[in-house]
């Protein structure tokens, strides 16, 4: 059995995401269809990059991920069939990809043809008439060839995101993504911390790690090492986000405790 993912910016309710769906079940029936997220900020593409970066490789191998955030739907942004560790990746080229296509190499790339469903495709709805439809035919093992032309892999749109900066024993990163919870989800990869780091962010100190989110009582700060295997900041039964009043990109800074050996 194959597997589509659907990521969108949509909703639930206005049957938007049923549209789409509706399409993937008629034209891949075998298909299982798993839905990733539709609660995204409308247009919010690297917010969607990073849910995308973060769970596609959590699917088996062969998986298609839909991913829909498309404010220039209609315009000159190209749709795009990325397949990436022999994976899938269909939807818009404005970024989506950025946290996928920078880690690992494109194995094919190809422009999807706008005609792939069969008819002229509404201007505005794109992941109906366009994407699900490639979708489905890579879903269902047909001949990528018919997609649409093969386009050069670094040419897909990446995303500026802000990288990690190493200045002496400090890490200076940012925060990447705010989550439902209002965790503050960083830049900054577990296995780069020093030990016993001492966090600051926003004028306040996190002067240790903790294991978990028990490991502190309600409503105190926390830093703690991410699932997604980067430095995360929390506040237990609370947000971060709003505690502290930051958002994305926010600087960071981690430095090691005093005493604590390299």
């Amino acid at each position: 059995m194959s597997v589509v993912t659907i990521t969108t910016d949509f909703g639930t309710k206005d049957g938007y995401v049923g549209e789409v769906k509706g399409v993937l079940a008629t034209r891949a029936p075998e298909a299982a269809l798993v839905d990733v997220a539709h609660d995204v900020t409308p247009g919010d593409v690297r917010g969607a990059a990073w849910i995308l970066g973060r769970i596609w490789s959590r699917f088996p191998v062969g998986t298609v991920h839909l991913a829909v955030v498309d404010p220039g739907v209609g315009g000159a942004r190209t749709p795009i069939a990325v397949r990436v560790a022999e994976r899938w990746f269909v939807g818009p080229d404005n970024g989506l990809l950025s946290f996928v296509s920078r880690a690992f190499s494109v194995e094919e790339a190809r422009r999807i043809d706008l005609a792939i469903g069969g008819s002229p495709p509404s201007n505005t709805f794109h992941g109906r008439d366009v994407f699900a439809p490639a979708a489905a035919h890579l879903s269902a093992g047909a001949d990528p060839r018919r997609i649409g032309p093969e386009v050069e892999g670094s040419q897909i749109v990446e995303l500026t995101l802000p990288r990690p900066v190493r200045q002496g024993d400090s890490l200076h990163g940012h925060v990447l993504h705010v989550d439902h919870f209002g965790n503050l989800i960083t830049n900054l990869p577990n296995d780069d911390l020093p030990p016993s780091p001492r966090v600051m962010i926003s004028g306040v100190t996190v002067p240790t790690l903790s294991r978990s989110y028990g490991a502190v009582g309600r409503g105190e700060l926390l830093a703690s090492l991410g699932s997604g295997g980067t430095l995360e900041i929390a506040v237990r039964d609370g947000s971060a986000s709003e505690r502290l009043g930051v958002d994305r990109d926010e600087e960071v800074e981690v430095r090691p405790s005093p005493g604590a050996s390299a």
